[in-house]
């Protein structure tokens, strides 16, 4: 017996073949391919068989999801979705996400989502991280030595920002300035010219719920500034150099005190894993 099932998931065709007793499914899925992509416009047969009880329309709906959770991590308590590894401007390759988080401002006892962040890293710094194998999570959220380490190595990392709600950029940035300006004790006139960058980026900018911001440290001593309404950015917007500003920022989010618990909580957790 056949079952046909018409526009699926942008599918032309879906048909369902099914056993007596439903026990295996077969689905054929034919799916017209654009001309631009595979050089001649013709149809493509995808022969995928399934074993058990599940219908040919659930899997047509559900694996997708499956190959979507491969690929993404998701904040849980903003249901923001971040990818496992991202290529970004200025990075010699793939960053991999090491944890996720949230930032969270109370307003008269009201705690109000402000965005969700993901820190990513080059690969390689995970190889510098040998002294602290086998700690547990605890242990490295506790040890500013270790977060300090991922900051020194010349290494890209970055740390992405999905906006969860609109914000004016003024009052975006002056939030930012207020965590980064106590960390620096004594501005220099190369500290003061990069802050002005900083702040450059963000005044008169109106940044819409969805807006992605990337801080990526490409060393030390050097940050690009990506912020991007329409997925992830093709060039930067603003190179930052100087040491007291870029290291100040990474304290903010990975100090002893940072402003989202929650990013540095499943950072460690990801370093305690990858580093057992």
């Amino acid at each position: 017996m056949w079952d046909q099932v018409y526009g699926i998931g942008g599918l032309e065709m879906v048909e369902v073949r099914k056993s007596f007793k439903e026990l295996v499914h077969i689905l054929f899925l034919t799916i017209y391919m654009n001309p631009n992509l595979n050089g001649n416009g013709k149809r493509k047969w995808l022969m995928v068989p399934f074993f058990g009880r599940t219908s040919g329309v659930e899997c047509v709906n559900n694996c997708g999801d499956e190959v979507g959770r491969a690929e993404y991590t998701e904040e849980t308590a903003t249901k923001e979705k971040f990818q496992r590894s991202l290529s970004l401007p200025g990075c010699s390759t793939s960053l991999s996400l090491l944890g996720t988080g949230y930032r969270e401002k109370v307003f008269a006892i009201i705690g109000v989502k402000v965005y969700a962040a993901g820190l990513y890293v080059n690969p390689s710094i995970l190889s510098t991280l040998s002294t602290w194998k086998g700690q547990s999570a605890s242990e490295i959220q506790e040890n500013s030595a270790l977060f300090s380490s991922i900051f020194q190595a010349p290494l890209e990392k970055s740390l992405q920002i999905v906006l969860v709600r609109d914000i004016d950029g003024k009052t975006f940035w002056d939030a930012l300035d207020d965590a980064i300006s106590p960390r620096i004790k004594t501005a220099t006139p190369v500290d003061e010219s990069a802050l002005s960058t900083f702040r450059s980026i963000f005044q008169g900018r109106s940044l819409k719920k969805g807006t992605l911001i990337f801080l990526t440290w490409l060393n030390p001593s050097k940050m690009l500034v990506c912020v991007s309404s329409d997925g992830i950015p093709s060039s930067a917007d603003a190179t930052i150099e100087s040491e007291n500003v870029t290291s100040a920022l990474f304290d903010v989010f990975f100090g002893d005190a940072p402003v989202s618990p929650s990013l540095k909580n499943s950072a460690a957790n990801g370093l305690a894993t990858i580093l057992k």
